[in-house]
């Protein structure tokens, strides 16, 4: 079922429990390569999500900023994207140009993201794709000015929001975690896969897509 709020389309159970399942453990050899962090602040806060990337850059942030970078804040490089996340874009991107970075966030029982916009990348005509699984989470979606009235609903595991069109700089965030209310993730919480074009990458893009 796709259901649109404010230019946002939100593909209600787009994947099945077999396929969120083949995620989950794709994401767990993301892990093994670039491991889950705590980003902090310019300030030195901690955010309260733990992060991870894969593709040619990452999304990082420490007391030099927010930015994307080329390499995990331990050295390495970022593993390749997962054919089947690369799958889901093609699919429901409408987008001819493949992501170069997904963003991995990891949000435990207290973990919340604020109202945001996506917007440090190269070109924001591209879409955003974001992959839901696991426990559900209370998905804000504001405006693409800052301020005034806002929408929620529960997205939940299998759910594919897409940020498009008008719609690419809106603001939205994450309000809570309704934590144990899926049983995907064997320690609960839930797993939020973002896929974008950044466009700012040293190199092509370490996406290695053979179709599906």
């Amino acid at each position: 079922m796709k259901i649109e709020i404010r230019g946002v389309r939100i593909l209600i159970g787009a994947l099945d429990q077999q396929a969120q399942a083949a995620l989950v453990e794709d994401l767990r050899q993301v892990a093994a390569v670039a491991p889950f962090f705590q980003p902090e602040t310019r300030r030195g806060g901690k955010l309260s999500v733990r992060m991870t990337s894969a593709g040619s850059v990452g999304w990082v942030s420490d007391r030099r900023g927010y930015r994307y970078d080329p390499r995990h804040p331990g050295g390495g490089e970022w593993p390749a994207i997962p054919t089947r996340l690369l799958d889901l874009w093609v699919e429901h991107a409408r987008s001819e140009v493949l992501p170069d970075t997904c963003l991995v966030n990891y949000y435990g029982e207290d973990a919340r993201m604020g109202l945001h916009q996506d917007r440090d990348e190269a070109d924001l005509t591209q879409p955003v794709l974001s992959v839901s699984l696991g426990d559900y989470a209370l998905f804000r979606i504001g405006n693409v000015e800052r301020g005034g009235p806002t929408e929620s609903l529960w997205l939940r595991s299998g759910d594919i929001a897409i940020l498009e069109g008008p719609a690419r700089l809106i603001h939205h965030g994450i309000d809570k975690i309704r934590f144990g209310s899926s049983g995907l993730l064997s320690r609960g919480g839930r797993i939020n896969c973002t896929l974008r074009v950044a466009g700012i990458s040293p190199s092509s893009s370490s996406a290695t897509y053979a179709g599906g």
